[in-house]
């Protein structure tokens, strides 16, 4: 129990991670001038930001479930994993750590929200941020790419969770716009310093992320790799 809570905390972490990464930061100020072009009541910012969240949650929970499901319901993948979980995780997390830093390149096309696809969500109302949210959880770059398979799914899979960590990793992602959604609903002049700040400290968090993964995979390999050697 307590070291699902401790995986329910890391996935919520990695999502609001991801929300703050470049490629992702990307998407969150193309819904934060979504939102703020639909503005008509405090109230209308906050439930458009939610809708947002919900688009981008549903998404990771569906892909999170398959991924998930599909690994563990092949039975030779399944008792690979079962057995080598723990084996395998203190590679991944040094991979994954590496490409935070910036020092292994991954090359994934992203995807991006052309004006006229916002448009087309903007006449769906505050309905269309919840499309949007799905739209922009699809659209994978190398940091949110690693994050999310690197990180997520080998600890879903270790957890056998298909819901909760898909979830908390969904909501993490939306956390930084629905922020931006209750700031433009107190005052729209603060969003474009809250947006440079993040931009200041997310290389420093992810710096200190990856450093984390990388010493507790080195961690894993000592503990669970040489024991096979």
């Amino acid at each position: 129990m307590e070291s699902l809570a401790v995986a329910a905390v890391s996935a919520l972490w990695l999502g609001i991670l991801t929300s703050i990464s470049p490629c992702p930061l990307a998407t969150n100020i193309a819904a934060v001038s979504y939102i703020g072009k639909r503005v008509d009541s405090p109230r209308h910012a906050l439930w458009t930001g939610l809708l947002y969240v919900l688009g981008r949650l549903v998404t990771y929970v569906a892909v999170g479930a398959i991924v998930t499901a599909g690994l563990l319901s092949i039975p030779g993948i399944s008792n690979f994993l079962q057995k080598y979980m723990n084996t395998l995780l203190g590679p991944i997390l040094i991979l994954v750590g590496l490409v935070l830093l910036g020092w292994l390149p991954l090359n994934i096309p992203g995807l991006t929200a052309s004006e006229k696809m916002q448009e087309r969500a903007s006449r769906g109302g505050a309905w269309g941020a919840c499309v949007l949210g799905a739209f922009f959880a699809l659209s994978f770059c190398p940091v949110s790419a690693a994050l999310f398979f690197g990180s997520l799914v080998p600890l879903s899979v270790q957890h056998h969770s298909y819901l909760l960590l898909p979830s908390l990793y969904g909501i993490g992602t939306g956390l930084p716009v629905l922020a931006f959604g209750i700031v433009i609903a107190i005052s729209t002049q603060s969003v474009a310093k809250l947006f440079r700040r993040l931009t200041e400290v997310e290389r420093w968090v992810r710096i200190i992320t990856a450093a984390i993964f990388i010493l507790i995979g080195v961690y894993y390999i000592l503990t669970y790799v040489l024991l096979l050697f």
